[in-house]
């Protein structure tokens, strides 16, 4: 017998002042049996921080990353189902970026845990033709204090200023310091 979904449902205000955007967001989130409150965290911070900036902007979606291979954790198409912006969360391969990286406008990359500069070390020499491609490391404690806001509904205030990051939930706040590993600086 397969296990099913478990469905949680967010309620996100977003005040993003270093991009001029402030917005709710109603989200249902599937999350697969075997991943993690950490992870799903991840994956609502990665929404929060590529949610559009223009109402009429393609909507940026989860997708089924966990369930279907070839789809990435998030991703915003155009009307005619291209992909612009292919967003992981994790540590994908090499091999999984170089193909993305050919078929998407943008391709984000939010790893996560004390692996992540293992990781990086071994991959960052081989990827250094992908123009389009920003790696993001999101610190293990933060990530971990994160995981402790999981919730099946929650309501979560996002704050971005100065490339910080506060997260809240009416009870406590954390902050959340990327770190940028690769990429544009302007994104």
């Amino acid at each position: 017998m397969a296990l099913k979904a478990t469905i949680y449902k967010a309620q996100v205000q977003l005040s993003d002042i270093d991009r001029n955007v402030y917005c709710d967001h109603s989200l249902t989130i599937a999350r697969h049996p075997s991943e993690t409150d950490e992870r799903l965290l991840i994956r609502l911070l990665a929404f929060a921080l590529n949610a559009p900036s223009e109402p009429d902007a393609p909507p940026l979606e989860f997708a089924k990353d966990m369930w279907e291979p070839d789809e990435p954790s998030l991703w915003q198409k155009d009307a005619t189902g291209r992909v612009e912006h292919w967003i992981e969360v994790g540590q994908p391969d090499e091999k999984r970026l170089l193909r993305t990286s050919a078929r998407v406008d943008r391709l984000t990359v939010y790893s996560f845990g004390t692996s992540t500069l293992i990781w990086w070390k071994g991959l960052e020499t081989r990827i250094t033709r992908m123009r389009n491609l920003t790696v993001w490391q999101i610190p293990s404690d933060q990530s971990t204090a994160l995981a402790t806001m999981a919730q099946r509904a929650m309501q979560l205030q996002v704050t971005v200023q100065d490339g910080s990051i506060w997260v809240g939930d009416g009870s406590r706040s954390i902050e959340v310091s990327p770190r940028r590993l690769w990429g544009p600086t302007s994104e």
